[in-house]
């Protein structure tokens, strides 16, 4: 799956919480929002140091746009842990920091080659 498939099937699965991702979709959609949201950052930044009231208003926007794409990274983490046999609610587990090093883990390993509870194995890990 390349970058632009991930972002549009991510998008096009927004709030869909059931069936299973692979890597690739979940990895490329995680990079797209990492960098989206630094160069929003940037951006936040440059317009903060020539107009604080304008840069105001530039942070509220970043975040709104932040929260929105708080959705779907989760949506497509539990689709990526349903494939690898764990609930989605293991994301719970990166509150306690530590609990980052087995959600990663899981997050890299390669989905379950035979059918299990969240749906059929995908073609593509």
């Amino acid at each position: 799956m390349t970058l632009s498939e991930s972002i549009s099937t991510c998008f096009a699965k927004f709030a869909t919480f059931q069936g299973r991702a692979s890597r690739s979709e979940y990895w490329w959609f995680i990079l797209a929002v990492t960098i989206f949201t630094y160069l929003l950052q940037i951006v936040v930044g440059i317009t903060t140091l020539t107009d604080a009231d304008e840069g105001l208003g530039a942070a509220i926007g970043m975040n709104i746009i932040v929260w929105i794409l708080f959705i779907p990274e989760i949506s497509a983490g539990s689709r990526r842990l349903h494939d690898v046999g764990k609930s989605g609610w293991w994301q719970l587990i990166a509150f306690t920091v530590i609990g980052l090093i087995p959600l990663i883990i899981w997050m890299a390993r390669v989905g379950d080659k035979e059918p299990n509870r969240f749906g059929d194995p995908l073609t593509e890990s």
